[in-house]
């Protein structure tokens, strides 16, 4: 076979081209390198804004838990107030006092009021 007229006869066109690397394979090894970064960086912010949303909304169930329970506290407060005021009211007491200590509301006849002596006058 002859070799072919044109391109690369008389220098060496038998030879398969050398591999050498050239400034394009840099640029693309470098294009890669940063797309991997950018792709690394995006993985990590997301993950990042994943688990704040997570914990979040963790939080925020535990805020609402917590707010049920002030709630059904402040009603028990409110309920036991309510039990002290009528156990200690003069209506329940009476009866109780009349028996266990028996003593009774004075009538008219016994109350005695004493006067009360004048203030002296401090100058």
């Amino acid at each position: 076979m002859a070799p072919k007229a044109g391109r690369g006869a008389g220098r060496g066109g038998d030879r398969a081209p050398s591999r050498t690397p050239t400034r394009k394979s840099s640029k693309k090894s470098g294009r890669g390198r940063q797309l991997a970064l950018v792709l690394i960086g995006f993985l990590v912010v997301t993950t990042g804004v994943i688990w704040r949303r997570s914990y979040g909304i963790a939080r925020s169930r535990e805020l609402t838990e917590l707010d049920k329970r002030r709630v059904q506290l402040e009603a028990r407060r409110a309920q036991l107030e309510s039990e002290i005021r009528d156990l200690s009211s003069r209506a329940r007491l009476a009866p109780i006092v009349e028996q266990r200590l028996q003593m009774h509301v004075p009538a008219d006849s016994q109350v005695v009021i004493l006067p009360r002596p004048p203030r002296e006058r401090q100058r």
